[in-house]
């Protein structure tokens, strides 16, 4: 280096001044020789052209002391050589793919042998949050990624779209009828199918409108409550059609299901008293917190496993608390926005009844089995 003084051991003066400058000595007298040596070939042995690696072909070849391999390293190696499948994998290779949209991969099986429908954590964890429109992205705008697939979504309104079983959504929905299930005499059954129910933007139009309407009366948002103070409550219905059941989400044409006409275009007051004999409070929708309570009145016309129940979003406003028969009413008493009958007097469990037609609208089909 020229620069520090010479290495003294305390018995001999080295020529170097430590050990990089010795080893950077050697490397190069190590060069100098290599290429006098290549000087000193004839011409009639001219020095072979170094191999260039087989997938790059700009870097030569790897050589390890021992041999020259065809790649100059691990990653052109990795590109040119395909990945030997294990004894696991080749039994997997034909097994059943990922349910995320294009997703190719076979479904991951967990060190205990239990299956799964996706090929990873990851998406597994996608499913628990995607969109329900396009299955592919986390949901952002409510049930959907984006404005684009709430539109698709709408496009094909009035209909029905599954929930997976690993959403959020489906575990919401699950777990209220679970909880709300109160019926100590019917054993909570088990729910099988989630659909959400799209509706027309022009129903749905008329339900914000009216829920506006009440907030600004009531100032429930303020308060802590929901706009509106919106709450989800069960409805039990008759269904004549396979609506609901494993692979069924075509309504049928029957004017007299009520289940299909209710999701197509939601209810209607004008059918009171034509498929019920009589209102305990009266003239309007009724629903309950109370799944067991809906269950009753959820009724197959065609055989099938499973029963299907309506949860609605409802406008319940101002309510009025109730615990004895009024059948008179057609609508809420002066000042209030919705009945709450109460549990006791007449009532062995809660129901809420509204008296127009924009003051619920049904947001989720559930398919249950038998109790």
């Amino acid at each position: 280096c020229k620069v520090q003084p010479k290495y003294f051991d305390g018995a001999k003066l080295h020529p170097y001044c430590g050990k990089t400058c010795a080893l950077s000595a050697r490397i190069l007298t190590t060069n100098k020789t290599s290429a006098n040596n290549a000087q000193a070939q004839t011409p009639s042995q001219p020095s072979q052209p170094q191999s260039l690696c087989i997938v790059c072909k700009s870097q030569p070849r790897y050589n390890d002391g021992k041999k020259i391999h065809q790649y100059c390293g691990k990653t052109c190696a990795a590109i040119g050589q395909p990945r030997r499948a294990t004894s696991q994998s080749k039994q997997r290779v034909t097994g059943p793919t990922c349910v995320i949209p294009g997703c190719q991969k076979v479904t991951y099986v967990d060190p205990s042998g239990g299956p799964s429908i996706y090929c990873s954590l990851k998406h597994k964890k996608l499913a628990e949050e995607a969109c329900l429109q396009c299955k592919k992205v986390p949901k952002k705008i409510s049930h959907f990624c984006s404005r684009a697939c709430a539109q698709n979504a709408q496009q094909n309104s009035p209909g029905l779209l599954e929930v997976p079983e690993g959403h959020t959504t489906f575990k919401s929905v699950s777990d209220q009828f679970k909880l709300s299930w109160r019926h100590t005499n019917k054993k909570c059954p088990t729910v099988r199918r989630v659909y959400k129910i799209i509706g027309s933007q022009a129903s749905l139009d008329k339900y914000e409108a009216y829920r506006d309407s009440v907030e600004t009366r009531g100032q429930f948002k303020a308060a802590g409550r929901s706009v509106g103070n919106e709450n989800r409550r069960w409805h039990g219905t008759r269904r004549e059609c396979s609506l609901g059941d494993q692979g069924h989400t075509q309504f049928c044409a029957s004017t007299t299901c009520s289940l299909c006409c209710i999701v197509k275009t939601t209810y209607d007051l004008s059918f009171f008293k034509k498929r019920t004999s009589w209102g305990r409070f009266g003239c309007g929708i009724y629903t309950s917190s109370t799944s067991s309570k809906s269950d009753d009145y959820s009724d197959n016309m065609n055989k099938s496993p499973l029963k299907a129940i309506l949860l609605n979003k409802v406008v319940v406003g101002k309510g009025c608390k109730m615990t004895q028969d009024n059948t008179t009413l057609t609508a809420p008493p002066t000042g209030y926005d919705s009945v709450l009958a109460e549990k006791g007097g007449s009532l062995n469990h809660d129901e809420l009844v509204v008296y127009t037609n924009d003051a619920i609208r049904p947001s989720f089909l559930v398919m249950y089995d038998e109790p």
